[in-house]
């Protein structure tokens, strides 16, 4: 599958679906920006660029990545 881009305010979150393990780390840091159950799941402007990328950096599989512009 191809690595997925959500565009920020200032910043992209990636998700590489083929490396992620569904360890649902970011899902519980911050629904309001993961959610799997909505289209699309990611939303970057249910939290500030910071507290997204500390959410991401938790991430066990590095799925998520983080790319300030």
């Amino acid at each position: 599958m191809a690595i997925e881009h959500y565009k920020g305010d200032g910043f992209t979150v990636t998700y590489d679906p083929d490396v992620c393990t569904h360890a649902g780390r970011c899902v519980k840091g911050l629904p309001a920006v993961f959610d799997a159950k909505r289209k699309p799941w990611v939303d970057p402007s249910g939290a500030s660029a910071d507290e997204i990328e500390a959410q991401i950096a938790k991430c066990p599989s590095r799925a998520l990545g983080f790319v300030r512009d």
